[in-house]
């Protein structure tokens, strides 16, 4: 038995969320044969909480069938660490990537789509954090059921909220629920980078940002000026929609994010009364978007009376409860995600000491 059989089968195990193989994925870290003892170490850079016992069932038959005699030790693992941003602008304290979700346009479902595929990197295993930048209209307060102003230690920055297990920010919980923010776009952008890096964010492996909808002068110079990992687009299967999808594809395209794919929100409707489900809003546009620009389509969501009835009632359903099929839709979104983000440059910035040079 040579390091190169096993290493063979492992380039034969193709990974449908990274779109790859384990090698070509960068995730076997060691492999150790001594006789007919083989041991490997694998490490996924994404969290993969809700199938990582599969993964390892699958990926141990795998092996066990091409060499059955082999005594195998296999330790499979998951680990997070950051992703490169856009050049000149440095990571935020606390923060290893910043996940973007973005719409062209306002009313599809895009603050329920980012409050709950943050929930679900959360049961996923790993450390989540929300921050509202959607200025004009705050709802993640109500979402996250969250009330009271955040407390501040020092008088200069805000302790997160916690809501449902995720720290979360919004310029909702610093005003009142029915106060107009009628603000300019400096205004706008000057408070989102101050609620941003003057808030404590413990370790948190991935913050998702509610990004305000369009693509106008605001969003664009927010992501000129916070640093994101990725981008993820919200749309609908409806052609207006797609439209105004695309110009959000264009605009992450110009700043230099990338954008890690597309989930299709109200793709289907679900009957409450007979279970019968239509496409009310047409079939197959976010494929065709994805396609169009190449990337990938992480998903398709229901419209279903349910998520809104929740989520107004500041129950999010994938924390309500994290086992129904609805909730496994947004966790299979969130593994796709993450392990699409794996797949791009890391930044091993904080590895390295800084180097200072003084003149004496």
């Amino acid at each position: 038995m040579e390091r190169e059989n096993i290493e063979s089968v492992l380039k034969d195990y193709h990974c449908p969320y990274m779109g790859t193989d384990l090698v070509s994925g960068n995730t076997v870290k060691d492999i150790n044969v001594d006789g007919d003892k083989v041991s490997i170490q694998i490490t996924l850079g994404w969290p993969a909480e809700g199938i990582i016992q599969e993964f390892h069932k699958n990926l141990t038959k795998k092996i066990l069938d091409a060499y059955p005699s082999v005594k195998l030790t296999l330790d499979l693992k998951y680990e997070i660490i950051p992703h490169t941003v856009q050049q000149s602008l440095e990571r935020v304290k606390g923060i290893k990537n910043i996940i973007a979700v973005a719409s062209g346009k306002g009313g599809v479902g895009k603050s329920t789509t980012a409050v709950n595929l943050a929930l679900a990197l959360k049961e996923e295993g790993a450390n989540a954090a929300i921050l509202d930048a959607d200025i004009y209209g705050p709802s993640i307060p109500r979402m996250l059921g969250l009330e009271g102003k955040p407390d501040s230690e020092d008088g200069k920055t805000l302790e997160p909220k916690i809501g449902h297990g995720l720290q979360a920010m919004s310029i909702g919980l610093l005003v009142e629920e029915d106060t107009p923010m009628i603000w300019r776009g400096p205004m706008v952008t000057q408070a989102l980078e101050q609620l941003l890096t003057d808030t404590n964010w413990q370790d948190i492996d991935f913050l998702v940002i509610d990004l305000p909808p369009g693509t106008g002068d605001v969003q664009l110079t927010l992501c000129q000026k916070i640093p994101v990992s990725g981008a993820v687009i919200v749309t609908t299967p409806q052609d207006i929609s797609l439209i105004d999808a695309r110009k959000g594809l264009k605009m992450f395209e110009k700043v230099e994010v990338p954008v890690l794919g597309v989930i299709e929100n109200m793709s289907t409707f679900i009957c409450p009364d007979c279970g019968k489900t239509e496409s009310i809003f047409g079939e197959g546009g976010g494929e065709q978007l994805a396609q169009e620009n190449d990337v990938k389509l992480l998903g398709e969501l229901p419209l279903q009376k349910q998520i809104r009835e929740e989520m107004d009632k500041g129950i999010p359903t994938v924390s309500t409860n994290p086992e129904s099929p609805i909730s496994m839709a947004y966790r299979e979104i969130a593994r796709k995600m993450a392990a699409t983000l794996s797949m791009r440059k890391k930044d091993y910035s904080s590895v390295f000491p800084k180097i200072v040079i003084q003149n004496d």
